[in-house]
């Protein structure tokens, strides 16, 4: 297991996913586990902290969600595209073995009855929010986030590091057709007029 897991307060932890990157969506019911990327991936509050997450119907993870009422949501990294274009392309309905077949390593921590996907740079451990009509009509998954990591190399005092980092490790974002690009640089505007009042900028 990575041992530069840090917990991130879950009142920060929106920032884990707040610029846009895929994700691996993992999720455990009984003895059963998959892994599957999406794109569409989104925070929706941070107080308590939540987010949103689209899952179609065809998804074998969404049935694990659905019966466990739990999921993480990871953050890979550039290292690790073809793994992240594997698990979005290959189904379990029809492949058994598709976490083998992808080369995917999972890892487990205490009290967390999911699987977390090793070498990504964060993680999000959620509760499902059961919204029926949400579900069935839109696809639209709400989670509740109850803990939170982050490789603190990569993300440190609530920030992202990747300007910092070899371009392997910036994290990803998908267009189509196995096409990717990578988090660019970072662009700090300074602004000394006061905050507004309920921005959630921060």
């Amino acid at each position: 297991m990575n041992n530069f897991i840090n917990a991130v307060e879950l009142a920060k932890a929106y920032r884990l996913i707040n610029h846009g990157p895929v994700t691996l969506v993992s999720a455990r019911h009984n003895d059963t586990e998959n892994v599957m990327a999406a794109s569409w991936v989104c925070a929706l509050d941070y107080e308590p902290a939540r987010l949103t997450v689209v899952l179609d119907k065809m998804a074998y993870t969404r049935q694990l969600i659905e019966q466990s009422q739990s999921f993480v949501i990871q953050v890979p990294v550039a290292s690790q595209a073809t793994l992240v274009h594997h698990l979005g392309s290959h189904t379990r309905f029809s492949e058994e073995d598709k976490l083998d077949q992808s080369g995917v390593s999972l890892f487990n921590l205490p009290g967390i009855n999911v699987p977390l996907v090793a070498g990504c740079a964060a993680w999000l451990y959620c509760e499902l929010i059961p919204e029926a009509h949400n579900q069935q009509r839109y696809d639209l998954f709400i989670g509740e986030i109850k803990a939170a990591w982050a490789d603190s190399r990569i993300f440190q005092e609530g920030h992202w590091q990747f300007e910092h980092l070899p371009a392997d490790q910036r994290s990803l974002h998908y267009v189509a057709g196995g096409h990717f690009y990578t988090t660019g640089d970072a662009i700090d505007v300074a602004d000394a007029s006061a905050p507004t009042p309920g921005a959630h900028l921060a």
